[in-house]
C-alpha cells in the first residue's frame, strides 16, 4: 500500500464559496488533506494555490501532496502532525504562472492571489522573494470552515518551477521547483516559529558585511561566547556540546542575519541556513513551543467549576504521534493516582470543600527550557455536599484516525464517553493478541504490516500498522573510484529519501536544484547555481554559502542513504564508499 495519501478520494468541503462582494474573483474549492480533530482544537494549515489554471489543478494537488509529505518527515512536524488539520484551497486561475517569473521583464499574470517574484516585481528586492496579496489570501483562507486568523497558518504555493519563497505573516513557496518542498518548512520556520535566517548574505553573490547591532532578539543568534552563554544561562547554553540534529556539534558558528562576521549561530548548518537539513535543537525547541501554543493541550473533559466527590473526573488531552502527554492530579496539594481520568470515590475525600488540579505536561525531549515547556492546568472545587447525577455517553467520541496507516512506533489513542460513575475500559489487541488496556497504546514494531484493534462498550476500531520502513534504491556512477565527479540518484516508491556524507547531517534528496529528475552531482568544490555551491565534497557534500572556506574534496568518502515514509517509519540505512581523485 502506498503511504502517500492521494487526493483522488479527498473530501470536497465546499465549492464556489465566494462572498457576493468578491463575486468577480474566481471560485474556489476546499479539499480535506488531513483532519485530526475539531477546528477549535487544532492548528490549521491552509494551502492556497495561485497561477494554476482549471486544467492544472491536478498539478496543484500533486504539489500540495509533496509539500505536506515532506513536512511530516521533519521534526517537530513529524511528532506533532496530529495537532494539525490541513486543507487545500484550489482556485482556477485565469492565467498560468505568476508575476515577474523568472525576471522583472517577464509578463504579469492575471492570478487570484497576485503572487510575484522580486518581492512583487520590485526592482529593489531580490528575485527569490515571492509575495502574495494579503487580503486575497485571507479571503480564500476564510473559506475553510471553523478557522480564524488566530488558529491557522497560510502557505501559498505559486505555479512556478523557479526557486523562491517568503516567510512572514504568511509563508509562500514555489510549487514546482526541485527544492520547493524544502522551502515550505523553512518559511514556516519564519512564519510559525519566528526564526530568523542564518544566511551570511542577503543577495546571492554579494557577501554579507559585519554585524553591527546589539545582542539579537533571535533565539538562535548571539554575540556571546560559549563561556558567557554557560555562565549567564543564556541563549542555547542547555544544548552546547551535543551532536547537532543537522550535523556537527551544537556550538558557536560565525555568520547569520545576512552578515558574515560579528554574530554567531548554534550549528554549522541547519534548515534556517541551508535547505534540506533538519532544524537543529535550538530551532526545533522553538518550533515545538510555537506549535503547542496554537492548540489547547486540554481539549475537553469535565468542565472546571464545582463538582461532587462521588464521581469520575476527566481531562481530554491532545495526542502527539510520538509520545504521551503526562497528566498529574493533586487534591489540596497532595498527589493522587490517575491518568486521563480520576475516580474521586477512591480518594476518600474528607467532608468540605477542596481544590483539585489536573496538570498536563508535554515531556518531549525537544524542549529543555522549563519556561517554554508546553503545560496546561484545569482546576475544580470539590464539594462533598454536591451529589452527582449519573450520566452516560457514546462508546467512542474520538480516536487516532483509522483511514490511514499508523506508524510502527506511534501512540494510538481512543477517547470514550464520559460516564460520571465509571471509567470505561479499552482493550487493545495487536494481530489478535492482547496488547494492553487504557486510553492509548504505544506501538513498538519495526517491520511488517500489522492490525491493531481497540474495543470498548461494544465498539471495535481497527488500524493498519505500517511498520515496514520504506526502501531506497541508489543509482550511482559506475565504479567506486572517480576522477573529478560522480552522480547519485535516490528513489523510494513509498518514502522521502535523504542522505549524509561522512557522518554529517541528514539531508533531504531532491534530485538536482535545476532538475528534480536529474541525479545529484558530487565534485571536490561543488557546482555553483545561483550563487550557491551544491555537491561540494569539501564541506559535507551539500549546499553551502559561496563565501565559506572550503577544504579539498578529494579522497575517500562514505555516503549513507535512507527514506522516511508518511507514517513516520525510517527505512534501513545503507551506504557506499567512493574515492575521488583529481
Amino acid at each position: 500500500m502506498s503511504k502517500w495519501a492521494g487526493f483522488a478520494a479527498a473530501v470536497v468541503l465546499s465549492l464556489g464559496l465566494v462572498s457576493p462582494a468578491q463575486a468577480a474573483e474566481p471560485a474556489a474549492s476546499v479539499t480535506d488533506v488531513q483532519v485530526t480533530g475539531p477546528a477549535a482544537q487544532r492548528f490549521t494549515l491552509v494551502v492556497l494555490g495561485d497561477g494554476y489554471t482549471a486544467a492544472e489543478q491536478p498539478k496543484f494537488f500533486a504539489d500540495v501532496q509533496r509539500h505536506v509529505s515532506t513536512l511530516w518527515s521533519l521534526e517537530p512536524f513529524k511528532s506533532y502532525r496530529s495537532y494539525f488539520n490541513v486543507y487545500a484551497v484550489s482556485i482556477a486561475s485565469p492565467e498560468s504562472g505568476v508575476d515577474c517569473d523568472p525576471a522583472l521583464d517577464a509578463p504579469s499574470r492575471n492570478t487570484p492571489l497576485n503572487m510575484g517574484f522580486w518581492g512583487g516585481c520590485n526592482a529593489a528586492s531580490v528575485q527569490r522573494l515571492l509575495t502574495v496579496d494579503d487580503d486575497a489570501a485571507q479571503r480564500y483562507a476564510d473559506l475553510v470552515p471553523g478557522t480564524t486568523r488566530a488558529n491557522r497558518q497560510i502557505l501559498a504555493l505559486a505555479n512556478s518551477g523557479t526557486y523562491g519563497g517568503a516567510g512572514g505573516t504568511y509563508a509562500t513557496a514555489s510549487g514546482g521547483n526541485a527544492l520547493s518542498a524544502l522551502i515550505s518548512p523553512h518559511e514556516l520556520g519564519h512564519s510559525l516559529g519566528g526564526l530568523d535566517d542564518e544566511y551570511d548574505y542577503y543577495a546571492r553573490n554579494v557577501p554579507g558585511g559585519a554585524y553591527e547591532g546589539g545582542e539579537p532578539d533571535s533565539v538562535h543568534h548571539t554575540l556571546l561566547t560559549t563561556r558567557q552563554m554557560r555562565d549567564q544561562h543564556a541563549k542555547w547554553y542547555r544544548w552546547l556540546g551535543e551532536p547537532s540534529e543537522s550535523g556537527g556539534t551544537i556550538g558557536r558558528f560565525e555568520g547569520g542575519l545576512y552578515t558574515r562576521t560579528g554574530v554567531w549561530r548554534p550549528s554549522e548548518h541547519s534548515m534556517m541556513k541551508t535547505l534540506g537539513y533538519a532544524f537543529d535543537q535550538v530551532g526545533r525547541e522553538r518550533m515545538t513551543q510555537r506549535i503547542s501554543t496554537k492548540v489547547p493541550l486540554i481539549s475537553g473533559g469535565t468542565p472546571a467549576g464545582t463538582i461532587g466527590a462521588d464521581r469520575v473526573v476527566r481531562v481530554r488531552t491532545l495526542h502527539p504521534v510520538s509520545h504521551r502527554l503526562d497528566v498529574t492530579w493533586t487534591l489540596d496539594g497532595v498527589s493522587l493516582r490517575g491518568s486521563d481520568a480520576l475516580d474521586l470515590r477512591q480518594a476518600h475525600v474528607k467532608p468540605g470543600q477542596h481544590t483539585l488540579i489536573a496538570k498536563v505536561t508535554d515531556p518531549t525531549p525537544f524542549v529543555r527550557d522549563p519556561a517554554v515547556r508546553p503545560t496546561a492546568t484545569r482546576t475544580w472545587t470539590v464539594d462533598t455536599s454536591v451529589t452527582t447525577p449519573p450520566t452516560g455517553g457514546p462508546a467512542v467520541v474520538a480516536s487516532t484516525p483509522t483511514a490511514a496507516p499508523v506508524g510502527g512506533h506511534d501512540v494510538v489513542y481512543v477517547e470514550t464517553g464520559e460516564p460520571t460513575g465509571s471509567i470505561p475500559p479499552v482493550r487493545w489487541a495487536l494481530d489478535g493478541k492482547p496488547a494492553g488496556t487504557g486510553p492509548d497504546v504505544a506501538l513498538d514494531e519495526s517491520r511488517g504490516t500489522h492490525w491493531l484493534t481497540a474495543t470498548t462498550g461494544g465498539t471495535t476500531l481497527t488500524w493498519t500498522v505500517d511498520a515496514a520502513g520504506p526502501t531506497t534504491t541508489a543509482e550511482l556512477s559506475a565504479g567506486t573510484v572517480f576522477h573529478g565527479s560522480f552522480t547519485m540518484r535516490l528513489t523510494s516508491p513509498d518514502g522521502m529519501p535523504e542522505f549524509r556524507v561522512d557522518g554529517d547531517g541528514w539531508h533531504k534528496y531532491y534530485g538536482w536544484p535545476t532538475d528534480p529528475n536529474a541525479p545529484y552531482l558530487f565534485t571536490p568544490r561543488g557546482t555553483e547555481i545561483d550563487g550557491l555551491a551544491y555537491g561540494n565534497l569539501g564541506s559535507g557534500g551539500l549546499t553551502v554559502s559561496p563565501f565559506a572556506d572550503r577544504t579539498s574534496g578529494y579522497g575517500r568518502h562514505r555516503i549513507e542513504y535512507r527514506s522516511i515514509d508518511a507514517a513516520g517509519n525510517v527505512g534501513p540505512t545503507r551506504s557506499f564508499t567512493v574515492t575521488l581523485l583529481p
